[in-house]
């Protein structure tokens, strides 16, 4: 087995690592990270070392936020922009972009063979908050809708 290798005070991104925390499934080491926005996180050492890792999550979710506010699809359906309010950097925000294995050509909207129904589905807070079956497309739709105006706008 091959000596460890110690990347103590190692800038990673915005993580920097602290101190060893353990081995990894896999014999990795572990290192607990202190990441720029505060927070901190367990991260593999091959991942950071290999740039994997850049973060404890947030960089990932700016990410989300910005190409949110650059989407004019997602603006236009969504309103006037100022009163997107994204409640903390745990929302899956990348679950308002349509894939592009998108075929309902609503995001969120499936069609599921097995049960031959449409599907209405959001994630929230690492958790899906709706995830319900409709004979209907546009029950669907109306679903997923009214929880997005729930979840995701500012309401005054």
């Amino acid at each position: 087995m091959a000596a460890a290798i110690d990347i103590t005070g190692q800038h990673f991104g915005r993580l920097t690592a602290m101190y060893r925390a353990g081995r990894a499934k896999n014999g990795n080491a572990l290192w607990f990270c202190q990441c720029s926005c505060g927070r901190t996180c367990v991260v593999d050492s091959y991942v950071l070392r290999h740039g994997k890792t850049r973060s404890c999550g947030c960089l990932a979710a700016e990410q989300s936020r910005h190409n949110i506010f650059n989407n004019p699809e997602v603006v236009s359906r969504m309103g006037d922009p100022r009163n997107l309010k994204i409640h903390d950097h745990h929302t899956d925000v990348s679950s308002l972009k349509k894939s592009k294995r998108n075929t309902s050509g609503v995001v969120g909207v499936s069609y599921d063979k097995q049960s031959h129904s449409w599907v209405a589905h959001f994630y929230f807070k690492g958790h899906y908050v709706l995830n319900k079956h409709f004979d209907h497309f546009e029950d669907a739709v109306r679903a997923r809708r009214a929880i997005e105006q729930q979840y995701l706008l500012h309401q005054e």
